[in-house]
């Protein structure tokens, strides 16, 4: 199984350096998206440029780091000329960057799709991009042309062509599916009669690693995405959270293989696996800071039968307590920044998301609703949170900001948990 098909991409001009420097509380980047252009009278072409310029204008939208000029704003300048851009007039509406997209017939039924940024201020060009995509990959082409955008003016980390991996008994069994980030592309990945639970992606997106019930027993497996193989990594006890560190080399799990549920790490490939908690208590959910140096977890350790967050090296020493208060806490998620965890914290019964400032030890209550929020997982720019809620009645996905902003739906087929969002 292939994760992502690639698009043809290719290099327009020799790209310009230009970075701009964006931190919390700083304005967005004001960015003109006129409709694309079309070098076709064909319908289909037309059809294609409107897609386009959708997915790309809801990609940027949704990054928090560009500001859409209305497109009423275009009424007050003359219509964009792609082989001649007059500066002042997209600087006259306040526009700091623009982006001309321009839809083509292709070989066959493909469809080429150039874009290039110029530099409104200081009147010149920063790059261009080709792609040429099949009809099914049109969305795959505006993604990877939004996550070029972001990288030539940030230099950030890119999600646009990120996958969100998830449990759905949408077919009538717990299974593994995964989508594109904004929900599109919902494609089943495991096929059986069994339950699948709790899977996390590898750095590199090629393999997904979850609890199976394979033979009554919940063992941790592995799903090598391009090969189509399962590998066994621990069948012996409960086996369960599994985590990847974000270098690559290790995998931390629960597993109550000694008696207790404990957390373990192994290899990348599940193997050469050890204990690192050695405690009475349940110790559960690892999740590894961005420098693969650190782990959170939960445990009940402090005696009183309530939860907390707790951070350890990876090596298991140098234990401490980060949350105080709540009845049960559960599911840390270590944001990208490595600033922030997200967990889930249980009130008066009602469980909601709260993110941990580590700089400052302040806490944001993220969810606020009568519902059960749980199993939160951050995208690789740290800007945006994936996780479950039954706020609807069933259990569905939604993403939200960071800072609680822009709350969005992203399944509604059957009852949806668990999510992982890829880097």
């Amino acid at each position: 199984m292939i994760l992502l098909f690639l698009a043809l991409a290719s290099p327009l001009f020799p790209q310009q350096e230009v970075y701009i420097t964006l931190k919390e509380g700083v304005p967005a980047i004001s960015l003109a998206l006129p409709n694309f252009v079309t070098r076709s009278s064909a319908a289909g072409v037309r059809q294609t440029a409107t897609e386009l310029h959708q997915v790309v204008s809801d990609d940027l939208n949704y990054s928090r780091i560009f500001s859409l000029l209305p497109k009423k704003y275009y009424d007050y300048i003359r219509p964009l000329d792609a082989s001649n851009i007059f500066f002042k007039d997209w600087e006259s509406i306040q526009a700091n960057i623009l982006f001309v997209g321009e839809a083509s017939s292709g070989p066959g039924e493909d469809i080429l799709f150039e874009g290039k940024l110029y530099d409104i201020k200081g009147a010149r060009f920063i790059s261009g991009k080709r792609y040429q995509a099949s009809p099914k990959l049109n969305r795959l082409a505006a993604h990877r042309m939004a996550d070029e955008i972001v990288k030539v003016l940030s230099g950030e980390k890119t999600i646009f062509t990120s996958k969100i991996v998830f449990v759905s008994d949408r077919d009538g069994n717990d299974e593994l599916y995964m989508m594109d980030y904004d929900g599109y592309n919902q494609t089943r990945l495991t096929f059986n009669s069994i339950r699948d639970y709790m899977p996390t992606w590898s750095p590199d997106g090629k393999k997904i690693a979850y609890t199976s019930y394979k033979n009554l027993n919940a063992g941790l497996y592995m799903l090598d995405l391009e090969a189509g193989k399962v590998s066994p990594v621990s069948t012996r006890g409960t086996n369960f959270s599994p985590s990847f560190s974000p270098d690559g080399k290790k995998l931390a799990f629960c597993s109550t293989m000694d008696g207790n549920t404990e957390i373990y790490v192994a290899g990348a490939d599940g193997k050469n696996i050890r204990r690192l908690t050695f405690n009475e208590a349940i110790d559960s959910s690892p999740s590894w800071s961005p420098t693969s140096r650190e782990i959170a977890f939960i445990s009940d350790r402090s005696g009183q039968g309530q939860p907390q967050v707790y951070i350890m090296d990876a090596e298991g020493s140098n234990l401490r307590r980060v949350s105080f208060g709540g009845t049960y806490h559960d599911a840390p998620a270590w944001s990208p920044t490595g600033d922030r965890i997200v967990y889930v914290s249980r009130v008066e019964n009602i469980f909601d998301l709260y993110v941990l400032n580590l700089r400052n030890n302040q806490i944001v209550k993220l969810t606020e609703s009568n519902a059960r929020n749980e199993s939160p997982s951050w995208s690789s720019d740290g800007r945006h949170i994936v996780f479950a809620s039954n706020v609807s009645g069933s259990s569905q996905l939604y993403a939200i900001d960071y800072d609680g902003a822009n709350l969005r739906r992203l399944t509604s087929q059957g009852n949806n948990k668990l999510p992982d969002w890829s880097n």
